[in-house]
């Protein structure tokens, strides 16, 4: 029984251990995997692991021997699952291992824009401290969080996370969301129409799933219906927002800053139009990867593939 990963390096920088796989039968992982190497490598695989590595029909096709696939990541788009169905091949993936950590890092951007943290420490660490005529220096204007409104589009585990702790730093929360769960509105947090949140919010946090249909939808039109000074906080996908449009925005001052985790392109081309404004923050698609997430990654995508063995589907989703 022939296993493989085929870019494991992200979720185990190292700091983890692949005996769980290993414990399942022959066992092979690459680091990375080029496209022109995914067929080499899986030509003779009965179970396939990836995380960015398409497996689209040609793959499919040239490797007859694969049984099951598992998608490291919650999303499955790298996968042509109508086809893996049709071919009796089940695709799983591991839902809501990092929901935690991906709504709090997003509040880490987010205070990061409000208080200049680190660029303050990096002025201490400079000398500038020493040399003060004052107790204390403020070198960036700061924003305090208490009664702001926050504006969260979408509402699966990450935009309830989200939600919860907007409440507990003392903001409003409107949230946008096509299966709003009333029972979870109190006097803080309310859900609302989508013009009603772009309108209103101080902030944005976006945590929707990216369709045809809201590809690029943060641009020009919806950013100008924004108040003055908003900010906008994306660790959801990176194309979501149109960032020409966004790049503009933060240049002439209509927002106040933005802070994304994920990019349209990544990693990013040399000419992103966002690269290098100032008061914007871009992490590198790193929101999901503390050391916690990554193990909880790991122990859902072998138990997904251990369950398969015993006979059990779980976690799939092409309905199989």
């Amino acid at each position: 029984m022939k296993i493989v990963f085929l870019d494991g390096y992200t979720a185990n920088l190292g700091d983890l251990n692949w005996s769980e796989f290993e414990a399942l039968g022959e066992f092979t992982v690459y680091d990375r995997t080029e496209p022109e190497n995914i067929i080499e490598r899986i030509s003779d695989a009965e179970y396939v692991f990836t995380n960015k590595c398409i497996i689209d029909k040609k793959v499919i096709d040239s490797c007859p021997n694969i049984k099951w696939i598992g998608v490291t990541a919650t999303g499955y788009n790298v996968v042509d699952i109508d086809y893996a169905r049709e071919k009796g091949i089940p695709v799983t993936n591991a839902p809501a291992y990092s929901s935690d950590v991906v709504a709090e890092y997003s509040y880490g951007l987010l205070l990061q824009l409000c208080h200049s943290i680190k660029d303050h420490s990096d002025r201490v660490h400079k000398g500038k401290w020493f040399d003060s005529p004052d107790f204390c220096f403020c070198d960036f204007p700061q924003m305090e969080l208490l009664g702001k409104t926050m504006g969260i589009i979408g509402f699966g585990n990450i935009g309830r996370r989200s939600a919860k702790i907007a409440d507990a730093f003392g903001m409003k929360v409107l949230i946008f969301s096509n299966y709003p769960d009333k029972s979870f509105e109190s006097d803080n947090v309310k859900f609302t129409d989508l013009n009603t949140l772009i309108e209103s919010s101080d902030v944005i946090n976006l945590h929707c799933k990216l369709t045809e249909a809201n590809k690029g939808f943060i641009n020009a039109e919806i950013i100008g219906k924004m108040k003055k000074g908003a900010m906008i906080i994306n660790t959801a996908r990176g194309p979501l927002v149109n960032e020409k449009d966004l790049a503009g925005a933060l240049k002439t001052g209509k927002l106040g800053g933005a802070a994304l985790d994920v990019l349209s392109v990544e990693p990013p081309n040399r000419d992103n139009p966002l690269i290098g404004i100032e008061n914007c923050i871009i992490t590198p698609h790193v929101a999901w990867a503390s050391k916690e997430s990554r193990s909880r990654l790991l122990t859902i995508v072998s138990n997904n593939l251990k369950e398969f063995l015993k006979g059990n589907l779980v976690n799939c989703v092409n309905g199989l």
